[in-house]
């Protein structure tokens, strides 16, 4: 069967793919080493040119004290965290109960939900830019909180009620039924029997959304002016000057910028690897 398992390759190829990876590994984090770098560097080592030398002087603590007394960089991060908490916990609790209703309940119509669930999934974000936009124009949500918080719940519903759809069918149908015989309702059955059997699912899908919005960069742009609404990815282009870029500046916010995601991730490593592996075994 292919691929065939690392310890029953020839001893010339699995020692190739060894040293290959550190190399792999090393490529894909070169440009997280320079941004890690660049906001340590002060701005005369920059004004030199030494971009890829070891730096002469650290300053890590005057560049990110920099980066969040020049822009309201802590502004950004409260409306990142007002945006992306209400999106992450509604979008989860809707999916839950549609993901629920397409697994468990025949109706009809419930293959071409499920075909309309999945085909939104498919459909390029470039082109909704502007019906989107004319939309939040005409109902009074553009460049605000509340209209960030909307579109996001409306569009990771789709991906989260497919994700948990197909977690929950995977379900013995039985315990439904047993739980019904025994005069359970069907909020009872949802809250008592399928939530705590998807747990897992829900801890990993509370990860990949926390990282879709949090560092959601297109919509923002598209859907914010100024800085009212602006979450922080978007304020992190307020580090660029007008005629010159302080780079360690910008680098600076963006590790800020990407500190809760990574820390989230980190956090919750353990559910996070338990759900995606849910339902992948018998027995």
């Amino acid at each position: 069967m292919f691929p065939i398992p690392i310890d029953k390759w020839k001893p010339a190829p699995r020692r190739l793919y060894k040293l290959s990876l550190p190399v792999a590994l090393l490529i894909w984090l070169l440009p997280m080493i320079a941004v890690m770098v660049t906001s340590i560097r002060s701005t005369d080592e920059l004004s030199e040119g030494n971009y890829w030398g070891w730096p002469r002087h650290f300053a890590l603590i005057e560049n990110y004290r920099e980066a969040l007394t020049t822009s309201p960089m802590l502004h950004y991060f409260w409306n990142s965290v007002l945006i992306t908490l209400p999106s992450v916990a509604c979008a989860i609790a809707l999916a839950a109960m549609a993901g629920f209703a397409l697994a468990i309940y025949r109706f009809p119509g419930n293959s071409a939900l499920f075909a309309a669930f999945v085909a939104g999934n498919f459909v390029p974000i470039q082109v909704l830019m502007i019906p989107v936009r004319d939309l939040t124009l005409k109902l009074g949500l553009y460049n605000s909180v509340g209209g960030l918080i909307l579109f996001h719940l409306s569009f990771q519903t789709g991906f989260c009620a497919l994700f948990l759809r197909n977690f929950i069918k995977q379900l013995p149908f039985e315990l439904v039924e047993a739980a019904r015989i025994e005069g359970a309702n069907e909020w009872t059955v949802f809250f008592r029997i399928i939530v705590p059997l998807i747990r897992p699912a829900l801890a990993a899908l509370a990860i990949l959304v926390f990282t879709f919005v949090w560092n959601d960069y297109f919509w923002a742009l598209c859907l914010t002016q100024g800085d009212d609404a602006a979450p922080i990815t978007v304020g992190v282009a307020a580090l660029k000057g007008q005629w010159t870029t302080a780079w360690n500046l910008v680098s600076a916010g963006s590790i800020l910028a990407a500190l809760p995601s990574v820390a989230m991730f980190f956090a919750m490593q353990k559910h996070f690897v338990a759900g995606l592996t849910f339902g992948a075994t018998k027995g």
